[in-house]
């Protein structure tokens, strides 16, 4: 990352309004939709680290662990100003860094283009795994 100015710290709680206008800024209206939802997330994570630039929230990463076998990465957001800029990977990497105990990592996306950012960390697509594995996934509305 080039900019000096942005500064990383763990967080177990971030403004609602600034999580907002994260969450909104990279089209993530799911969450939008139900803030109180969206907090709760965020504080019962088992780990969150923010991105501002000047006070402003320019992106987010946080996790789910038992702390011992299994590390879910559940969001990256960078806010569009910023991305490309190799801030989305400095807060993987810090998670992973986290982590670094913890045998297994996953990661879910629906975003295909985000495919060669992920396998440059080390991910791998699970169509891709041999032996094969399967994931599953249930999601109510």
């Amino acid at each position: 990352m080039n900019d000096s100015r942005v500064r990383l710290a763990s967080a177990t709680s971030v403004a609602l309004r600034d999580l907002v206008r994260l969450y909104a800024a990279v089209g993530w209206t799911t969450y939008t939709k139900a803030p109180e939802s969206l907090a709760a997330a965020i504080s019962g994570s088992s780990y969150v680290i923010t991105a501002r630039m000047d006070g402003e929230l320019v992106g987010l990463a946080r996790a789910i662990s038992d702390n011992a076998t299994i590390c879910y990465i559940q969001d990256i957001l960078v806010d569009p100003a910023h991305q490309r800029s190799g801030l989305g990977r400095q807060l993987v990497e810090t998670i992973l860094g986290q982590y670094s105990d913890v045998r297994e990592k996953v990661l879910i996306t629906d975003d295909e283009r985000q495919r060669a950012f992920y396998e440059s960390l080390g991910f791998s697509d699970v169509s891709d795994m041999d032996p094969p594995i399967r994931a599953f996934v249930k999601f109510d509305s």
